[in-house]
């Protein structure tokens, strides 16, 4: 198998992203929370009649570039949709590369991640993910809890149902046990049994290769953000293609429900 991340030895870099004064659009206000489905790996592999593990590998090394770029845009939280609870129906072999990837990947990006400031959190269900990859994840969370910079938020093993229907358990399992009362139950509350509590929503949603669907994917925490859908495969995905998703930002109005 082809050596991972070679390209991510460790090396003096020089910033290439336009300050926010660039970034051009009707407002200039930069999404405090950007959500990205990324979406294309296996279809960017066969198209150049590469193994589907290949577009993975590729699509990592956008990662790095995506949340370098985020950062220094001034985005506050960078969430990836990076592994889902649908995602084991895949075929094993290719699972099983998608498990290794944040080894390989954190192994060598943390440093880059901590002179960055930036702070790494995990959103999904641990339990059935293997040892190595949930230490690798966890090795980055803990070594990063103290940056101030952006949050980089991977989801893995997440699924939006799922999250909900727990959320749902554990409020009754309270309100059982007459911690709540049924009519303490509203929107902030039931955010507040969420694996995303303490994050703000997506201001903007990006979901790359063409699909328009959210997959299951902060099902909640996106009832009001904006939705960009782009043809670009993941592996395709430049700093260019990020900027160009915030300016269409830029230029919409949000209005909540008002007018």
């Amino acid at each position: 198998m082809f050596k991972l991340f070679s390209f991510l030895k460790r090396k003096k870099r020089e910033k290439s992203v336009p300050p926010n004064s660039q970034v051009i659009g009707e407002n200039g206000v930069i999404p405090e929370h950007i959500a990205i489905i990324m979406d294309g790996n296996g279809r960017w592999a066969q198209k150049r009649n590469l193994p589907r593990i290949k577009g993975h590998y590729e699509g990592m090394k956008v990662v790095r570039t995506i949340a370098r770029t985020a950062s220094h845009l001034g985005v506050k939280t960078l969430t990836l949709y990076a592994f889902s609870t649908e995602n084991w129906k895949r075929p094993k072999t290719e699972v099983e590369f998608l498990m290794k990837l944040p080894q390989e990947f954190l192994g060598t990006f943390l440093p880059e991640l901590i002179e960055e400031n930036v702070q790494v959190r995990l959103t999904g269900n641990k339990e059935q993910l293997p040892s190595y990859t949930i230490d690798a994840v966890l090795k980055a969370v803990e070594e990063t809890k103290n940056n101030t910079g952006m949050i980089l938020n991977f989801a893995l093993n997440y699924g939006s149902r799922d999250e909900i229907i727990s959320a749902v358990k554990n409020i009754s399992t309270d309100v059982l046990n007459k911690k709540l009362n049924h009519e303490d139950i509203n929107d902030q509350l039931f955010n507040d049994y969420l694996m995303t509590s303490d994050l703000k929503d997506p201001d903007l949603l990006i979901r790359t290769s063409g699909e328009l669907r959210i997959s299951n994917f902060m099902l909640w925490q996106i009832a009001y953000s904006e939705l960009y859908f782009t043809d670009v495969l993941w592996p395709d995905f430049t700093e260019e293609s990020l900027i160009e998703a915030v300016k269409e930002y830029q230029n919409r109005a949000r209005r909540y429900g008002g007018i």
